[in-house]
């Protein structure tokens, strides 16, 4: 597969992006062992960006994979901080966890700010500092909120977003999918790199997986696409999907008939209701003193099980 321009970076990416949330301790919580081989093997196929968060728990898995790693490929992070002295620990915490003296992406990780450029102004700037200090490439948002990434357009120093989007718009906050299509086209159009999240909408769409992936893929204005995986049969479908290669039917059979669901340890909870604080969907809420999720609303993003102070919720 060709790589292609990230927008105006200096990028040139493969339009399939590694999502490692997956594979931390906030969903499958493979060994690090276990992650890095699986972040090896896609490196060794062709995919040369890597998507983390400071939220994930995975920076000791991807220095793991890309340990004695001749290819080059690029780290994108983000930070849920709410101040500019939490946000620079964050990408000095990535730096030093990852073993390098740059990344390439941070994103100020805003998923449930209507407007993070006035909310989060303080933390753009202190990233963009950071950018001028040497210590980050291009400064990104990563958001579900289409009124985020039409704002997006009037700050060229935004180099890169990382928005939410699926056929069915399962997980935007403030319209539909093709309100959202529209956003990101504009954004591309203003020279911003795109790389999209959620198109299997956080596991919901895997039973139309060929579908869901196909939709986002070839949305206009969308440059590469991330997504989870945990098998080295998910990489090389998925790799062979998105260059228009043929695949077995029997693999994608195989690989679409799995389901995710959020798991809680219900007699460990203590109805502290930390997760439903957290969560954007509101896909959880307390019954009886004990948390409870909604499948019909959740979307499988892991950030309550961060939230939890009893570390008893799991995607699984």
């Amino acid at each position: 597969m060709h790589n292609i321009p990230l927008g105006k970076t200096n990028l040139l990416i493969n339009p399939l992006v590694f999502g490692t949330l997956p594979l931390g301790p906030l969903q499958s919580n493979l060994s690090v062992d276990k992650g890095g081989r699986l972040i090896r093997y896609a490196v060794e196929r062709g995919l040369n960006l890597i998507d983390t968060a400071e939220l994930y728990g995975t920076f000791a898995t991807i220095r793991a994979g890309l340990a004695d790693c001749t290819e080059k490929v690029y780290i994108a992070s983000k930070t849920h901080a709410a101040d500019a002295a939490t946000a620079r620990k964050h990408v000095e915490k990535a730096l030093r966890e990852l073993g390098r003296e740059h990344l390439d992406i941070v994103h100020v990780h805003a998923a449930r700010l209507a407007d993070p450029f006035v909310d989060r102004a303080d933390v753009f700037a202190e990233l963009l500092m950071m950018q001028a200090q040497g210590l980050i490439g291009h400064v990104g948002l990563s958001t579900h909120y289409i009124s985020a990434v039409r704002k997006s357009v009037e700050f060229p120093e935004i180099a890169v977003i990382h928005p939410l989007i699926n056929q069915v718009g399962r997980g935007l906050l403030d319209g539909s999918a093709q309100e959202m299509a529209a956003a990101i086209a504009a954004a591309a159009a203003a020279g911003k790199g795109v790389y999209a999240m959620k198109a299997l909408a956080g596991g919901n769409l895997i039973p139309s997986a060929r579908q869901a992936i196909g939709y986002v893929r070839d949305l206009p204005g969308v440059h590469a696409l991330a997504l989870g995986m945990l098998s080295e049969a998910e990489i090389d479908a998925n790799l062979a999907f998105m260059q228009g290669e043929a695949v077995s039917s029997a693999t994608w059979d195989s690989l679409e008939q799995r389901r995710r669901h959020l798991q809680i340890m219900k007699p460990f909870c203590t109805g502290c209701g930390s997760c439903v604080e957290v969560c954007t969907e509101d896909g959880l809420r307390l019954v009886a003193g004990k948390a409870e999720v909604d499948d019909e609303t959740c979307v499988l993003c892991g950030y309550c099980a961060a939230a939890c102070p009893e570390f008893i919720i799991r995607v699984v």
